[in-house]
């Protein structure tokens, strides 16, 4: 029996790489990487040494039957992103998917004799850190992930504006101000709390309005990555008690 273990990998600060996750890469025949000069820096950091081979959204049916092989053949395999939790917001989930419908969901009787397992060894995730310190109600949340670049932009941010509970979407430096101003042209008395580069060195949490944060971030910085956590519709105005910047 082989194992496809999920491995979550820092967002930022290496120390946040659990025990588990290190022994796991550690141990297994390859990692599957999105990016193997990303992952190579985080595996020499922590002196491991198992063979890379690269694995990301433009990686074509040859390279899937590849792992697919592998994983037939007995072989533990890690599955990690640059940053993160797999599949989360994230093309390795497509590879979970394959895994599971053609192993653990499949009537072959010889990949049911040389049964696959997908293990999560769970970590960091922006979301989740992101949520954990927004202040806002999340015994329901909504996370949809980037918004498109193009098409169907303007329709993600008319449901956006419709959505009731808290919400949490991700953003790169270049858009971060369009996205604040689509967000400000349909609920501009919405809270928000946007995360700037979570875990790093130059960690800023942003408390306000989409205007507010926007003017925040004017007299601040863009760089980096950024999460944004919109508190419920009903809620907003109440829950932010005090706004600003923290580091």
């Amino acid at each position: 029996m082989a194992t496809l273990f999920v491995v979550a990998t820092p967002i930022g600060n290496l120390s946040d790489l659990s025990e588990r996750a290190k022994a796991t890469l550690g141990s297994v025949h390859m990692v599957l990487c999105e990016d193997t000069r990303v992952t190579g820096k985080l595996l020499h950091h922590f002196g491991i040494k198992t063979p890379m081979m690269s694995y990301h959204q433009h990686s074509g049916d040859d390279k899937t039957k590849k792992v697919l092989d592998l994983l037939e053949q007995g072989h533990d395999l890690a599955l990690v992103t640059d940053a993160g939790t797999p599949g989360i917001s994230d093309p390795g989930g497509k590879l979970v998917e394959t895994v599971v419908k053609r192993f653990e969901k499949s009537d072959d009787k010889i990949s049911q004799v040389r049964k696959v397992v997908v293990m999560p060894i769970p970590g960091p995730s922006a979301a989740i850190a992101a949520l954990s310190i927004c202040g806002f109600p999340t015994d329901e949340f909504l996370f949809l992930g980037f918004p498109p670049n193009k098409k169907g932009r303007q329709t993600y941010f008319d449901r956006l504006a419709t959505i009731e509970s808290t919400v949490v979407i991700y953003e790169s430096t270049h858009r971060i101000f369009k996205s604040l101003e689509e967000i400000n042209k349909r609920t501009p008395q919405r809270d928000l709390v946007v995360c700037r580069e979570l875990t790093k060195l130059h960690e800023t949490i942003y408390r306000g309005t989409a205007a507010e944060v926007t003017e925040a971030l004017t007299s601040t910085s863009i760089k980096g990555e950024f999460v944004i956590v919109l508190a419920p519709v009903l809620s907003s105005r109440a829950t932010n008690g005090s706004r600003g910047i923290s580091s």
